[in-house]
Parts: structure tokens; C-alpha cells; sequence
């Protein structure tokens, strides 16, 4: 069975920096991308951006390319989003996910592309 253990998040100030990672067991990722999405309170499900784990090719939601940054370990099979100039608009739970759709996943926003997902971390940001 494949699982996906998120760590990080937390809370800032406004204009700070976070991170949460994604640690991957039970699947090597080579054939996979990973994902990330996060709940507010606009959004359930709210893509900001992949990982296609055997090029490292990303892509960005519009909102997102710019402040995070999407990058890959693969030693450790561990995903990290790396959050920089926080707003309080980026208050919510974020999580990861991994798609089969290795290739796809690249182009899609949908959540249905993604196969398995963590359990969510949550990302304060006050003013």
C-alpha cells in the first residue's frame, strides 16, 4: 500500500516563508508525478502545481509560479513545496497527491487526475 506523510506547514507573518514536504513509501516515483492542492475557503480543492517525477518538469497554477517552488529528493522519495512571500489568501490546508497519469498531470488542474493523497497540513498566514 502506498502512503504519503506530509510534515511542515504551520504559521507566518505576512511576507513569510513555509514549507511542507511529502515523504512517498511503498512506490518508487519514476513513473509518477506528485502534486499539490490546497483547501480555503473559495476553493475545496485549489491546484497549485506538479511534478513530473522522472524529468522534474513542473508546472504552476498562475497564482502560485513566482512565490512556490515544487522540488523532488529522490533518495529520499520526498516531494517539498517551498512557499515564499506568504499572503493571509494562502491561510488553508494544503495537501500532496500522486497521479499515475505521469504525463497528464502536467496539463491537468483536476484533483480527479490524482490517485492518492496525504492527509493535509495546515498554512496560517496572519496580517
Amino acid at each position: 500500500q502506498v502512503q504519503l506523510v506530509a510534515s511542515g506547514g504551520g504559521q507566518v507573518h505576512l511576507g513569510g516563508s513555509l514549507s511542507v514536504s511529502c515523504s512517498v513509501s511503498g512506490r518508487a516515483l519514476n513513473q509518477y508525478a506528485m502534486g499539490w492542492f490546497r483547501r480555503t475557503p473559495r476553493k475545496e480543492r485549489e491546484f497549485l502545481g506538479a511534478i513530473e517525477w522522472s524529468s522534474g518538469s513542473t508546472r504552476y497554477s498562475d497564482f502560485a509560479e513566482g512565490r512556490f517552488t515544487i522540488s523532488r529528493d529522490n533518495v529520499k522519495n520526498e516531494v517539498t513545496l517551498q512557499m515564499d512571500n506568504l499572503q493571509p489568501e494562502d491561510t488553508g490546508v494544503y495537501y500532496c497527491a500522486c497521479s499515475s497519469r505521469r504525463y497528464y498531470a502536467l496539463e491537468s488542474t483536476a484533483a480527479g487526475t490524482y490517485d492518492n493523497w496525504g492527509k493535509g497540513n495546515q498554512v496560517t498566514v496572519s496580517s
